[in-house]
């Protein structure tokens, strides 16, 4: 078979709508793709309340909050805490005086926001494509409770953010408001099964709302427009029409609420408009109008060139600099600020000085090459960034054995519950024999048990992290919300090193920190000189460069599988999996992950789990389409997916094995947080790492392939890759001429202000 990998294939058969609102940025599925009969990532890995926890013995799971709940209520906690810091800063700075024109009008709308009165209804009107106004945001207000709705992603993608937009925290509703929410759906001729969504979207009065206004249905995950339409028809009779503004601001707030989904933090205002316009609202400025009136939006104003000075005084009158216009919702603004905010602090704060500069240097000079440099950097400054590929982890590693042997409380956290065996492995014997929460045996821990406290040192008395230095690894992954927690959450003097390869698909969860920061380059910056070995090395490197080149692989360590048609793509992934890959390479089937682009279609996960399960695991599927011994993918919280497998099932649910740890995932819940697991997604592959990886590219999947999710899904291979091609030409187009989809965060504009400079 020839070793040049192939074109690859689509997710999933179905088109796009054609409306300006924004796509999933590298997400293997779009968003609201239920209502057309696909389920998205972020659907399939639902808002489970339960986590993983590492506690085994009876008993153990209900004495105390799982996982997920911790980290749901840290989050939740932290947020608010974010918020109070936010509300005693001082108002807004008198600026603007030199503005003119849209820009002075919106500028004026916003200070009209900020006293409470409604903005005038001319200010949005089309914009002018090059002018904005300057860096003002209306005032954020405090935390409520759709900023306390925890965020969630499209899957693997790194904590919160996208896919869990609308997903409530805290306790459930009562049974008597259910119920009541149960009878106004009913009238409206709605699923009645929505009811708990509603009653925890909406709240103790979510009945009273939703006949106030019917279209608050589209707080639900799942709902679109056109079914909260006819949810509103049969509750308001005549009453019902295009025009209602009601209807424009639950539109204007669904469609920021699936750009979130697709990665943005924000959209800019002709985006926005173009798409309400599409959505059959008559009037879309006077929308986003109502909905920034009504303090379910915020409007902002940032600079296209932050940098630039403020125009003269003595400039003649009307220069101003060049703006754009951005509406977001309110926790995505509050998450973007306290990041930039925290990232600042860390910046200009002294690292803590434990251990003497010649200490360090000893340190250095004892390392090799890049990693001497990424120990150097970090004794200097608060922040720095390190890149690489699979290889370069070992540097990382170094710094994280320096510190430690310095004295410093010194952690590393990774994305994957994967992630952290991997990690220890590179590293010699702990210094001081520290243990985590979990007893696991080294400083190593994932990001949501460092932030839920399931895992790593703990909080000081000030709620900060207990330690000196953080190490996150899979950093591409943080969304903007997980990583202002984990950046408030540092202590002043602490070091924070952010690591990882920047050609990988970036975070499931809204915006995209990681590469925001490089391309701020507001901190030092130190890039892996060490390469990735052998033929899967070579050909991924190629990849992240935009070539896709044939390698030679004498051990067999990249095969091409071409296929005619997705049943045929089925049945040699199958093939693959239990006998090829086992009797030529030496990999067993345990060992061995399918990678496709979607859920969806003819080879998509589901396709495949299903014949897997047939070969690899038969049985009937005694609890909720499961048996003992097979492999899953299970989501404690939105955006995050755990490998595991079946161990049992009994009155307390589905028991689970993953990562080592036991879990208990309760009958409730088995349906909507765990599915079978021998393909995943590439989001949900995202931070592991697998002896082998069988790639399944159907010819219906070519429109989902771009060169982020070519490279992550063929980085996940560490012995031997096969590609089951049947994409034609696709692959070598996608990763030629098919970058990351953008995503429009105002990150780098609150980095480059003084104050965060």
């Amino acid at each position: 078979m020839s070793t040049e990998p192939e074109p690859t294939e689509k997710t999933e058969p179905g088109t796009r709508e054609a409306a300006p609102e924004p796509e999933p940025e590298d997400t293997d599925d779009e968003p609201g793709a239920e209502a057309e009969g696909r389920t998205t990532e972020a659907e399939a890995e639902p808002t489970g309340s339960e986590g993983t926890s590492g506690e085994s013995g009876e008993g153990a799971d209900k004495a105390q909050l799982s996982e997920a709940e911790a980290e749901l209520a840290a989050q939740r906690v932290e947020r608010e805490r974010i918020a109070r810091r936010k509300a005693e800063k001082k108002g807004p700075v008198e600026s603007g005086a030199k503005l003119s024109g849209k820009a002075a009008d919106l500028l004026a709308a916003v200070r009209a926001v900020e006293s409470g009165a409604k903005p005038v209804a001319a200010v949005f009107g089309e914009p002018e494509p090059p002018r904005r106004p300057a860096p003002e945001a209306a005032r954020p207000r405090p935390v409520s409770a759709e900023a306390e709705r925890v965020g969630a992603a499209a899957d693997g993608g790194g904590g919160t953010g996208a896919g869990g937009v609308g997903s409530p925290v805290g306790p459930g509703p009562g049974p008597e408001v259910v119920e009541a929410v149960r009878r106004v759906l009913a009238e409206g001729g709605a699923p009645e099964g929505l009811a708990p969504q509603v009653a925890a979207a909406l709240g103790e009065a979510a009945d009273d709302e939703l006949r106030a206004d019917p279209w608050q249905l589209l707080r639900v995950a799942g709902v679109r427009p056109e079914q909260a339409d006819g949810f509103a028809r049969a509750l308001l009779g005549a009453q019902c029409a295009p025009d209602d503004e009601r209807r424009g601001r639950a539109v204007t707030v669904w469609l920021l609420e699936q750009a979130a989904l697709a990665g943005h933090t924000a959209l800019e205002m002709p985006v926005l408009t173009a798409a309400l316009a599409q959505r059959g609202v008559p009037d879309a400025d006077a929308a986003v109008q109502s909905t920034i009136a009504e303090a379910e939006a915020l409007v902002f104003q940032d600079a296209l060139d932050p940098t630039a000075p403020e125009p003269a005084e003595d400039q003649e009158e009307g220069a101003e600099r060049p703006v754009r216009i951005l509406i977001g919702l309110e926790r995505y603004a509050l998450a973007e600020e306290s990041l930039a905010d925290g990232l600042a602090r860390l910046i200009n704060s002294v690292p803590k000085a434990d251990g003497s500069a010649e200490d360090w240097e000893r340190a250095a000079a004892s390392a090799k090459g890049s990693a001497a440099e990424l120990i150097r950097a970090t004794a200097a400054h608060g922040l720095v960034l390190h890149t690489g590929g699979e290889a370069s982890v070992a540097e990382p590693a170094a710094l994280l054995e320096a510190a430690r042997s310095l004295g410093l409380r010194a952690w590393a956290a990774t994305h994957s519950p994967l992630g952290p065996a991997r990690f220890e492995a590179l590293l010699g014997s702990d210094p001081d024999g520290t243990a985590t929460a979990h007893g696991a045996p080294g400083p190593v821990v994932t990001v949501a048990g460092l932030l839920s406290g399931a895992e790593g040192p703990g909080r000081d008395g000030d709620g900060a992290f207990d330690l000196d230095v953080l190490v996150v690894l899979d950093a591409p992954q943080l969304d903007v919300e997980t990583a202002a927690l984990l950046v408030e959450s540092l202590p002043d003097g602490a070091r924070l090193v952010l690591a990882g390869d920047p050609a990988v698909l970036w975070s499931a969860g809204p915006g995209r920190v990681f590469a925001d920061l490089l391309a701020a380059r507001i901190c030092p910056q130190v890039a892996s000189r060490t390469p990735d070995p052998g033929p899967l090395g070579e050909l991924v490197s190629g990849i992240g460069i935009g070539e896709l080149i044939k390698v030679e692989a004498p051990g067999k360590e990249v095969v091409i599988v071409p296929v005619r048609d997705a049943g045929e793509a089925v049945h040699r992934t199958v093939q693959l999996v239990a006998d090829s890959v086992p009797r030529a390479i030496g990999v067993p089937a345990e060992e061995t992950q399918v990678i496709t682009p979607g859920h969806g279609g003819a080879a998509g996960t589901r396709a495949l789990n299903a014949a897997l399960k047939e070969r690899l695991n038969p049985g009937p599927g005694r609890f909720g389409g499961f048996d003992p011994g097979d492999r899953v993918a299970y989501s404690p919280t939105p955006g995050r997916t755990v490998p595991g497998q079946v161990v049992k099932a009994d009155a307390e649910g589905l028991h689970l094995t993953c990562a080592g740890r036991t879990v208990v995932v309760p009958k409730e819940r088995v349906e909507q947080s765990v599915r079978h697991g021998w393909a995943l997604t590439a989001h949900q592959a995202v931070g592991g790492r697998w002896p082998a990886v069988v790639v399944v590219l159907p010819g219906d999947a070519a429109q989902a392939l771009t060169r982020p999710w070519v490279y992550t899904a063929f980085g996940r291979a560490a012995r031997h890759l096969s590609v089951v091609q049947g994409a034609d030409q696709a692959l070598p187009r996608a990763v030629a001429e098919i970058p990351a989809k953008p995503r429009t965060t105002r990150l780098p504009t609150l980095l480059a202000t003084p104050a965060a400079g």
